[in-house]
């Protein structure tokens, strides 16, 4: 996005979300610029989503997310923060519309809220993750370009010639785990309201070599035990713990006392309790999906990826992003992504039959601006901008989803990333052997979804 669409766009959007005094928070993910106001009157959605560079518009709790598309999100959020520091453009302090305007807008809105009761908890937990996800795309990537250097049909003897490269490129690809419960641990310290730092050291504690030198009640304590599942329980409550001491202690000690405390009343607690009890959890996870996915082939495949854009709707998708990671930390490979892209990989071949029997330019415009990256894996402008709005399509792009997933079920395609990855650029970190099974899904599932969006039809919207 040029920097003088992007500028316009900041100027654009800030107008219509009721100028700079209505925001209460502003942020941004790869996709979307996410933005939380103060009085949901004073915006203007309808205008919204007509802005050009716009992709699609999404409510989720109290958060207004607009789809800008991969790389323009941060550049629109620095784009607007600039203006927001610099106060001298006085229309940005109002809004464009009368909120009288806006109240047939806002009920419309409510009617179609498709949040769950659960979406706002599984979000907060997603935002644990979420600033990992350029760590896990390099390490994954990293780790894809690996199997193929290792590859004598590819790359020759390279493997034997240059074995420290590889070597190193292993420590290259691997770092993100050798430091995974460290880095949740601090994430989740912020996302639950406690002392990043606190967080950290909660996480390294359960993760210590040493742990595996003390035998507790009979038995050897086994370090990391439980992965992100264990730190998640832990530094939650250590967050209650620390929050409540600071309530309860005198202000002359609060500052030497309460990490003191925390720590002590935490570990103990974690060792004894908490770690062991994530370990089961973990264990059933992890055990109970490669079941699933093992022993269910074509029908567990065709529900996880025909479902799997509606839990997208409601949020409770975010809920699966724990499991991935650990998946990958109990098993080394991930057999549960590959099925779910599936279904944004339905959302492109819906797209197409969409592009080819739609008369709307506007439409046609951005079906196009969306098609590259939604091949790319990047499938939210696509949801959100064309099929979801026409309502058939969505469901065509669900029901090709459904075929894909079922065949990479029953072909137990697996990949060595967590999540961050979809669509084609996902075939890199795809397990040796397993590559050209994962393209012949995207390629049927594309058709797949083609074909029921051409059969099923829509209604054209007029222009």
């Amino acid at each position: 996005m040029a920097a003088d669409k992007t500028q316009v766009l900041a100027v654009q959007i800030l107008t219509g979300i009721g100028g700079r005094g209505n925001i209460s928070r502003l942020e941004n993910c790869m996709t979307r610029v996410r933005i939380e106001v103060f009085d949901e009157l004073l915006l203007n959605i309808p205008e919204l989503k007509k802005l050009d560079g716009v992709k699609g518009y999404v409510k989720q709790g109290a958060q207004h997310q607009l789809i800008v598309g991969p790389g323009a999100a941060a550049k629109v959020l620095d784009a607007m923060q600039s203006l927001l520091e610099n106060a001298a453009d006085t229309s940005l302090n109002r809004p464009l519309i009368d909120p009288k305007d806006q109240a047939a807008s806002n009920k419309a809105l409510a009617k179609a809220k498709y949040s769950a009761p659960m979406s706002g908890a599984l979000r907060q937990l997603a935002n644990v993750f979420i600033p990992l996800i350029p760590a896990f795309i390099a390490s994954g990537l990293i780790t894809g370009i690996i199997n193929l250097l290792k590859r004598p049909d590819i790359a020759g003897g390279l493997a034997l010639d240059y074995p420290n490269v590889l070597a190193l490129l292993g420590v290259f690809g691997g770092a993100v785990f050798a430091i995974m419960n460290i880095l949740v641990g601090v994430n989740a310290a912020r996302v639950f309201g406690g002392s990043q730092a606190m967080g950290g050291v909660m996480a390294g504690i359960l993760s210590s070599p040493q742990l595996a030198q003390i035998t507790l009640f009979g038995e050897v304590l086994q370090p990391g035990r439980g992965g992100v599942i264990a730190v998640l329980l832990v530094v939650a409550l250590m967050c209650w713990i620390e929050k409540r001491l600071r309530q309860w202690l005198p202000e002359s000690v609060e500052l030497i006392l309460n990490p003191l405390l925390t720590t002590l009343i935490t570990a103990t607690l974690a060792i004894i309790i908490l770690q062991p009890l994530g370990g089961v959890i973990s264990d059933a996870i992890a055990q109970g999906v490669n079941l699933a996915i093992d022993q269910g082939g074509l029908l567990v495949g065709a529900l996880l990826a025909g479902t799997f854009l509606p839990l997208v709707l409601s949020g409770l998708h975010q809920g699966l992003v724990p499991i991935h990671v650990e998946l990958i930390q109990s098993h080394g490979a991930n057999p549960l992504l590959p099925i779910l892209a599936m279904a944004g990989v339905g959302q492109v071949g819906a797209a197409f039959a969409v592009l080819l029997k739609t008369r709307n330019a506007r439409l046609k415009k951005v079906i196009k601006g969306a098609l590259p990256v939604g091949i790319l894996g990047i499938g939210e402008p696509l949801i959100f901008g064309v099929t979801l709005p026409l309502g058939r399509p969505f469901i065509a792009a669900c029901l090709g989803g459904a075929v894909g997933g079922a065949l990479i079920c029953y072909w137990k395609v697996a990949t060595v990333i967590t999540f961050g990855i979809s669509g084609l650029p996902l075939a890199l970190t795809i397990i040796s052997g397993k590559v050209m099974l994962y393209l012949t899904g995207v390629l049927i599932t594309m058709v797949a979804g083609f074909i029921f969006t051409w059969m099923m039809g829509f209604n054209d919207p007029e222009e």
